[in-house]
């Protein structure tokens, strides 16, 4: 009977303290002990009420960004393989002129569907602020000049993929803004969509705007490295004549 009790109390004594304070949980695989079931999250809620993702006007704004580039990319390797279109007009130049028309139509019409997404949707009072927008007309100012500028630069063939014509620059351009960032037009027009949301305090705005960043960040994966494929090629031929 009292080994009983001597056991007894040894269980006793190595059960936990009722009041001890539990260890904290390592939330989310040890992200600094992160509790994200404590953060708040009531402005970004706030900013997905004044969004309606199954809004018309919203997917066709989305298509039109993301077909832009898929569409000229697509045209512009499908003429660098064949010369198709260089066949047809009877020019390189000619033919690069009317895909660049094309595409200047293109831009349009996403522009005027991104446009008509903002004005279906509500405005959000948090953006509607004099300092936002003062931010917005600053970020179109600066694009402005980013997309002007890099069209003096590389002329027309050069901004719209005349070396898949075969339509080469002597030399790399380096002058304002290419001395100061890598596809300065893309990066632009980004800064443009981009204001005109804030400038509208428009959450659906601000959504289209990173997605045409996401649209042109894909672009230049590709574009990049075929580009720089044409000029190496020009390159081998020159060392062989």
């Amino acid at each position: 009977m009292c080994r009983i009790n001597s056991d007894s109390k040894a269980v006793q004594n190595q059960s936990p303290i009722p009041n001890e304070p539990a260890a904290p949980v390592d939330c989310c695989g040890g992200l600094n002990n992160v509790d994200y079931s404590k953060m708040d999250f009531t402005l970004m809620e706030e900013f997905l009420r004044h969004i309606n993702f199954y809004d018309t006007s919203f997917c066709v704004a989305l298509i039109a960004i993301i077909f832009n580039p898929f569409f000229w990319n697509l045209v512009a390797r499908w003429e660098h393989r064949t010369r198709r279109l260089s066949g047809l007009f009877g020019s390189p130049f000619l033919a690069c002129y009317c895909l660049g028309f094309i595409i200047i139509l293109l831009n349009v019409l996403r522009s005027h569907s991104m446009t008509v997404a903002m004005k279906a949707q509500p405005r959000w009072e948090a953006m509607d602020r004099m300092d936002v927008f003062y931010v917005g007309t600053a970020l179109i100012i600066v694009g402005t000049v980013l997309v002007v500028s890099s069209f003096l630069a590389l002329g027309f063939t050069g901004t719209f993929l005349g070396d898949y014509f075969g339509i080469l620059l002597d030399e790399k351009v380096t002058v304002f803004p290419f001395n100061i960032m890598e596809n300065p037009m893309y990066w632009g027009s980004t800064a443009n969509y981009l204001g005109l949301a804030l400038i509208g305090a428009s959450p659906v705005g601000l959504i289209l705007a990173a997605t045409v960043a996401a649209a042109y960040k894909v672009a230049i994966q590709f574009e990049g490295p075929f580009t720089a494929q044409i000029y190496r090629e020009r390159s081998q031929r020159r060392k062989h004549e």
